[in-house]
């Protein structure tokens, strides 16, 4: 013990501007910007920026929002595709001290409405190829909270000029500015830097806050798990606004990589882009992993390099996954959620994978994994009373997770919050069994759960099966209400042109792989609702399975 009795390990070693400085991602731009200056940092289409360059615009950026009287905490939306603007407000918004929201492109008008009020958006960063929704919703706004005042600036991408709705355009607006103005400086690591609004299927969408430890963090850990380098050219599949692009918007930078922005997910511009630009690395659903692997390029595509594609935000099935890496892509699966900054947990391949046959491989992969690096725990729990469950890979819980890459809650909504981290954990909503080997495996949302004469049938245990049919691109399994069971398994299916495929067909298959009482009761064909992040709308399909069979 020291003087007063106070442990010399506490004694003088105190926290100093030289020893302690909050995590920050925008340090990545700033130290990419000072070592690496000259490496291409941006390519979209015919523009190129180098990393001196980018950090400069991000600088403007931030120099033109507080100019504009944007102040610490207040909110700069940005209505976006994956092109370069969309990008440097990952930097210039934060750099400001403002909190970043970056808003899904493919929301209707009133919920645009909906988050700009409930936000207090201060800014609007807004591409004119999105003037028609944007132009509604900020009619709504004026109806809705005629107060509040928003400074809409244009971005117009010539690509997609559209109609100018704000009082100046983008690039006008960093020119404008002072690059040389002093910045506020961050303090406080647990600051609020990000507002990301999940995708509600009902009612209004919530507002995950993020600090900015938990956004450098996750960063880093995607760098680390996916092998990001100095060399690496990461495409911009993933859409930016979709937890900030899982934090690959940050992790990229990191390690002085290139971002390779595109515009639009369209398989050709895709294998173009792998080609003329050298990709490395994507990241996407499931929904564009199968959208490749069914493109008219994939047969005559040969990729020059290895393709690094992290997938999540659903269940891959494994037969997706096999026909990504037949192509020459090398799938590793992610999991997380909006409220985890995005990947969480990964499927880490252990070298015995290798000696097995694909098919058996892919199904290994299939699985959500082990904990990031950077997220602290992960298990898989009975939530009624957060004992976990056994690691016998039969018996499901919900996973759960905690660590310094959760989000630090719902904006304004104290109630959803305490029920998220109920126990001290998050609580997913998402159930899964744990595996002797520690990999959790997803069974099912647990409002997906089919309950079929008092048995739990998962539905992505019958949509795996269904995918492995060589006629069918697509399904997803719902319940239907059922007079005799109560519930019976719905299978919606997007087969391929001319595969006169039918229900009978359907159902055989399914009775060769499950039991008796998982086999699809219905089969319906039609193109799949989903979201803008590929995710398949089952809240929509549940919908229509009521009307169609509720009768039975």
């Amino acid at each position: 013990m020291a003087e007063g009795g106070v442990n010399q390990f506490e004694l003088g070693l105190d926290q100093r501007p030289a020893n302690h400085r909050p995590l920050t991602p925008v340090d990545f731009l700033v130290r990419a910007a000072a070592v690496h200056r000259d490496k291409l940092a941006v390519i979209y289409d015919a523009q190129r920026y180098t990393y001196g360059e980018m950090h400069d615009r991000c600088r403007r950026l931030a120099a033109a929002l507080l100019a504009h009287g944007v102040g610490r905490l207040d909110t700069v939306s940005i209505m976006c595709p994956n092109i370069p603007p969309m990008l440097e407000a990952h930097y210039g918004v934060p750099m400001a001290g403002a909190v970043l929201n970056a808003l899904n492109i493919r929301l209707d008008a009133p919920t645009i409405a909906f988050i700009l009020a409930h936000a207090k958006t201060k800014v609007l960063l807004t591409d004119t190829g999105f003037a028609p929704v944007i132009e509604q919703a900020l009619e709504l706004l004026r109806a809705q909270a005629p107060e509040q005042q928003v400074t809409v600036i244009d971005i117009v991408d010539p690509a997609e000029p559209g109609k100018r709705l704000g009082s100046m355009d983008y690039e006008a607006f960093l020119a404008a500015a002072d690059a040389s103005v002093a910045l506020p400086e961050l303090t406080d690591e647990w600051q609020s830097m990000s507002l990301c609004y999940t995708s509600g299927t009902t009612g209004n969408p919530k507002g995950a806050v993020y600090h900015h430890r938990g956004a450098y963090l996750n960063a880093l850990g995607n760098a680390l798990v996916m092998r990001l380098g100095y060399e690496s050219r990461y495409l911009w599949t993933l859409p930016m606004f979709h937890c900030n692009g899982w934090t690959f918007t940050w992790g990229t930078t990191a390690v002085a990589a290139t971002h390779v922005c595109l515009r639009k997910v369209e398989a050709g511009k895709i294998f173009e882009q792998i080609q003329a630009a050298g990709v490395t690395h994507m990241c996407g659903a499931p929904i564009v992993l199968n959208m490749l692997a069914h493109s008219e390029a994939a047969a005559s595509v040969k990729l020059a390099q290895t393709v690094e594609v992290g997938t999540g935000g659903a269940a891959p099935p494994s037969a997706v996954i096999a026909s990504m890496e037949r192509m020459g892509f090398h799938v590793t699966h992610l999991y997380g959620l909006t409220e985890t900054y995005g990947p969480a947990t990964i499927c880490v391949e252990e070298p015995d994978w290798l000696a097995m046959d694909l098919d058996a491989r892919t199904r290994k992969v299939a699985r959500q994994g082990v904990h990031y690096p950077t997220m602290s725990d992960m298990m898989v729990a009975d939530p009624a009373t957060m004992a976990p469950v056994p690691r016998d890979g039969e018996t499901i819980g919900e996973i759960m997770l905690r660590g310094n890459t959760v989000m630090k809650g719902y904006l304004k909504n104290t109630a959803a919050t305490d029920e998220a981290f109920a126990g001290e954990w998050y609580h997913s909503g998402d159930l899964a069994v744990w595996h002797d080997d520690g990999y959790i495996e997803v069974k099912d949302r647990s409002k997906d759960v089919i309950i079929s004469g008092g048995e739990n049938i998962s539905s992505l245990e019958v949509e795996e099966v269904l995918f492995r049919h060589p006629d069918i691109i697509e399904a997803a399994v719902v319940a239907a209400p059922s007079e005799k069971w109560g519930e019976t398994p719905c299978a919606f299916v997007f087969a391929k042109a001319g595969a006169g495929l039918d229900e009978a067909a359907v159902r055989a298959f399914a009775r060769e792989n499950l039991a008796g009482f998982k086999v699809p009761g219905h089969v319906v064909f039609a193109e799949l609702p989903k979201t803008s992040t590929g995710k398949i709308k089952k809240f929509e399909l549940r919908e229509r399975a009521a009307e169609l069979f509720g009768s039975t």
